[in-house]
């Protein structure tokens, strides 16, 4: 059982979940599990995106965890990158960083092709989910001071339509519930894991009035952020 950002996760035989530096996790019990961690200085997939194109999906895809199920036609080939990896860690020649990036390319490539097969993905077009993994990454850096689909449309040079069209194909949620949902999570994470006020909080998060917040949070969790903190 790992508890990512407040909320409880059971992961399955032969699955993914890519995080960053600001998930919060807590771990209770993991039977057996590995772990790949690298840090910007090593690779930066935003910096190498055009190599990977995981930016906005796997990593910085705002609210949404990414959690991958491989196919049992791709497993042997994770296990063939890992061997690979434990290998080269061994190595001590002034290529072995170069080898270990090559390797770590594999992995995240061969990770984002088996999320966008599991996710409807393959209802756009190539074009077209450039444009949501952008908006993704853009909410993420943006949510606290841009709080409309106009606003990121602008950043885009989309129109709000255009926007809402495109994401009409994917999901259920509208772009304005993206921007939403990341404001949510950054208000539970605030709640639970700092001693800010609930009026700070509101600030930080680009709420005027802390009232304005108080019913956007409890329309959202079911409960006031001051019952949120207090479970």
């Amino acid at each position: 059982m790992i508890t990512i950002d407040g909320i409880d996760y059971s992961f399955e035989k032969n699955q993914l979940v890519c995080l960053t530096e600001l998930h919060k996790i807590d771990i209770s019990k993991v039977c057996n599990a590995k772990m790949l961690r690298f840090n910007r200085s090593f690779y930066c997939i935003i910096d190498h995106d055009s190599e990977v194109g995981c930016k906005g999906i796997l990593f910085f895809g705002a609210s949404q965890l990414p959690i991958i199920t491989i196919p049992d036609i791709e497993v042997e080939k994770f296990h063939i990158i890992w061997r690979m990896i434990e290998i080269e860690m061994e190595s001590t020649d002034n290529l072995q960083l170069e080898m270990l990036q090559s390797m770590l390319k594999r992995f995240v490539i061969l990770s984002t092709r088996i999320y966008k097969n599991q996710e409807p993905y393959n209802k756009i077009d190539n074009n077209q989910i450039d444009i949501v993994r952008e908006y993704n990454f853009l909410v993420e850096n943006h949510f606290k001071t841009k709080h409309t689909v106009a606003e990121y449309a602008d950043l885009l040079n989309k129109s709000p339509k255009t926007l809402s069209n495109l994401f009409s194909k994917l999901s259920k949620k509208s772009p304005l519930q993206y921007i939403q949902e990341r404001k949510m999570l950054e208000a539970r994470r605030l709640l639970k894991y700092t001693d800010k006020s609930i009026k700070e909080i509101a600030f930080e998060i680009g709420f005027e009035e802390i009232q304005t917040f108080s019913r956007f949070f409890k329309n959202y969790e079911g409960v006031s952020p001051s019952d949120f903190r207090e479970k």
